[in-house]
């Protein structure tokens, strides 16, 4: 079949009547076109070849890997969760400098207990729907997956250990006598420093663009979404799904699964 300069070819089930996939030729550009009437029904994600041979995720964290944001949660028990909770909008909307707008909200966490990390952790964190079967999976299928979060390394630490990654990097809170001082230690993991870090693991790896898969939901994402070989939105903010390759806005992380062609019966749990 030709249409709009798109040759599609072979098809199959990746699961038998719910989820198929499609071999096409041509442009990324044709090929979304031909789709998009179908995106208000289902995600239709058009990926090169080479991201079945990805051997590098990188990710965010923050309500992509969690359903949370978790300076939110850390506001609420300090009691400043909507003057937080504004700003961290428009901060991931790109209305803001991701810095500034980080170390005016760590600055209303002033005198906040540090207990209230492992309450919020244990209470609050939900794991996006998904995220441990794809970390794993692809963990299991040789690829290196790294967590870029703009958040902090009392919450990335303990999530990333739970969903399986190899590698955290995320910004440090100043914690003295037992309480958070509203500052922040050392640089910050920002848009640009997840995508250095993207850039440096994969050339500590020696891989090319199309071995490189990264995942995110906002504009502190962009970068990096764009850097990767394969650059995947999540229920996403509009600018970071104008930025990604492919856009996941329906289901869960299990839809990249399948977009790769593992069928539920390879998934690790």
């Amino acid at each position: 079949m030709h249409q709009a300069g798109l040759v599609v070819g072979e098809s199959r089930w990746v699961e038998p009547g719910q989820v198929g996939e499609l071999h096409f030729a041509g442009n990324r550009a044709a090929a979304d076109a031909a789709f998009a009437d179908w995106r208000d029904r289902a995600d239709v994600l058009v990926l090169d070849d080479g991201a079945r041979e990805a051997r590098l995720l990188v990710s965010d964290m923050d309500s992509t890997m969690i359903a949370n944001e978790c300076i939110d949660e850390l506001a609420d028990y300090a009691g400043v969760k909507p003057q937080v909770a504004e700003i961290t909008e428009r901060a991931m909307q790109g209305e803001l400098d991701f810095e500034a707008a980080l170390r005016e909200r760590v600055a209303l966490l002033k005198g906040l207990s540090e207990h209230v990390i492992g309450d919020c952790l244990g209470h609050r964190i939900q794991p996006m729907p998904g995220a441990r079967r794809l970390v794993r999976t692809l963990r299991s299928r040789g690829v290196d997956c790294v967590l870029v979060s703009g958040g902090f390394h009392s919450f990335a630490d303990v999530i990333g250990a739970e969903l399986g990654f190899n590698a955290v990097y995320a910004n440090r809170l100043v914690i003295e006598h037992g309480h958070m001082t509203g500052a922040l230690e050392g640089g910050i993991v920002d848009a640009a420093r997840k995508a250095a870090i993207l850039q440096e693991q994969a050339g500590g790896q020696g891989l090319e663009s199309a071995q490189i898969i990264a995942l995110g939901d906002g504009a502190n994402d962009i970068p990096m979404l764009k850097v990767a070989g394969s650059g995947i939105a999540y229920h996403a903010k509009p600018a970071a799904i104008a930025a990604a390759d492919a856009h996941i806005a329906h289901g869960d992380w299990t839809v990249l699964l399948h977009a790769l062609g593992i069928p539920r019966s390879d998934w690790a749990e």
